[in-house]
């Protein structure tokens, strides 16, 4: 039932260091190696529904200029993807909605720039939910995208695309971003890694400026801990935040032994899923084995602190709805918009008077999430309450109370980063039943990817994963 690319090519199941180095030394051409992957997309998404826009031709332009031992780039000459809310020149940006225009963008975003500056190659735009905002990567309009594991399940998002396609093995390495989960969760869901970095880790996005707290970052989802320490590497290169401690080229498990804070209690009430629960559990006594002190704690997300979240994650909604003529244009058509945006929307009007306090107690939230770090050097969680769902279950076009509440069980762990600026990272260190992943996170203190990083590279040994694409 697994959709899986091809890999009797060139690209093989090499990692996108790997791929670069093969480049380098003239093993294959670049071309070859673009050209792979766009056979490999073609294979697969069909089935996938995962690409909203392509650039074959363009990106097979840039891969002729790429020679053996020709650019310093960390990834050179490496196959990828960019999410469709952010800005590639030639193609249109449209937020996963047919409420934008599809203008072309004339110019790259400040992350593309960067993503391109470390040497990788877009193909193509994925497939987002409107506007992010919700936890599956579906529309009313068209075909969902599909989990590369079990097609009937969700992939997860908002960045869903994007990992469907790196877990299916089309490439090793694709962009995302994360307001509320949005990396770690579609990781969580496709068996893959997600690393949400420090608030201004990487260039913020064009909107952060405008938001009162801002909880937008990218990054991207890899199939293994080494290509996404080394993106953040690579990218550290072109640019660095003074206020935060520099990264650095992590090239595997640290030598210091951690205090990890464990817990598997949902926020909100009742319980998780068992099979999440004993994932959790498993990678915690892995943990212990290894040195590390682990103690149990409560989570610090109150019902509170989820609905002034869901209220300010609302206004981004109403933002979109109201303002879109603004921010994209005379041709922006807030008819076609999703139910959900909608329903969004109107939440937060009917709500906004409560808008400044939730603002207030989400950044005395932030404040006091930090504090976690000062007595813990990591937090082990769930990244979902259960394994992945099934497709409609968070349907764009559902009962307003329903995808409410369905939402607050189902990602509650997410958001506490977001609001607090801090890194955390979603491992495929378990498996359900179902043969579904099962991921597991672990949040850090502002600014200490490293030792997100050091700890996914000791687990990635200690408990090794499998991947959809299996060839």
């Amino acid at each position: 039932m697994q959709i899986s690319a091809p890999t009797n090519d060139v690209l093989g199941d090499l990692d996108a260091v790997a791929i670069a180095g093969g480049i380098s030394r003239g093993e294959f051409t670049c071309i070859e190696a673009v050209s792979a992957a766009v056979e490999r997309l073609r294979a697969v998404d069909t089935r996938l529904h995962a690409v909203v826009c392509e650039r074959f031709e363009q990106a097979l332009a840039e891969a002729a200029g790429v020679g053996p031992g020709q650019s310093p780039a960390l990834f050179a000459g490496v196959p990828s993807f960019i999410k469709d809310n952010t800005a590639l020149a030639g193609l249109p940006t449209r937020h996963g909605s047919r409420a934008t225009p599809g203008n072309p963008a004339q110019k790259d975003d400040e992350f593309t720039r960067l993503f391109r500056a470390a040497g990788l190659i877009p193909i193509a735009k994925t497939r987002l939910p409107e506007f992010g905002l919700t936890a599956t990567t579906e529309s009313t309009t068209g075909p969902a995208t599909a989990n590369p594991w079990n097609p009937e399940y969700s992939c997860g998002g908002s960045s869903g695309g994007s990992a469907a396609l790196v877990a299916a093995g089309v490439v090793p390495i694709a962009h995302a971003n994360d307001g509320g989960g949005s990396i770690r969760i579609p990781a969580a869901c496709c068996g893959v890694v997600g690393l949400k970095p420090s608030r201004d880790r990487l260039p913020p996005a064009p909107i952060a400026g405008k938001l009162p707290i801002n909880i937008l970052t990218d990054g991207v989802v890899t199939r293994t801990v080494g290509d996404t320490a080394a993106f953040y590497a690579e990218l550290e290169r072109h640019y660095r935040v003074p206020g935060l401690p520099a990264m650095g080229r992590v090239l595997g498990p640290g030598r210091e032994r951690l205090r990890i804070a464990l817990s598997v209690e949902h926020p909100l009430g009742g319980s998780c899923d068992p099979e999440v629960e004993a994932a959790v559990e498993q990678v915690a006594r892995a943990c212990e084995s290894l040195g590390h002190k682990v103690e149990r704690a409560s989570s610090p997300v109150s019902r509170q602190m989820a609905e002034d979240f869901f209220l300010y994650w609302a206004r981004l909604a109403a933002s979109a709805n109201y303002l879109g003529r603004f921010a994209f244009g005379r041709e922006f058509d807030r008819q076609q918009l999703e139910p959900l945006t909608r329903q969004l929307s109107r939440h937060y009007l009917r709500n906004s008077w409560r808008s400044p306090g939730a603002i207030r107690r989400l950044r005395q939230f932030g404040a006091q999430y930090q504090q976690l770090f000062n007595v813990h050097d990591l937090v082990l969680t769930p990244v979902l309450a259960t394994p992945p769902v099934r497709l409609g279950y968070l349907a764009l076009d559902l009962e307003f109370d329903t995808a409410l509440e369905r939402l607050y069980h189902y990602a509650p762990f997410t958001p506490p980063q977001n609001v607090s600026g801090t890194p955390a990272i979603s491992l495929p260190l378990g498996r359900s039943a179902q043969g579904l992943p099962i991921g597991v996170q672990f949040a850090a203190g502002m600014g200490q990817e490293r030792r997100l990083l050091e700890i996914a590279f000791e687990l990635e040994q200690q408990l090794p994963w499998g991947y959809a694409a299996t060839g």
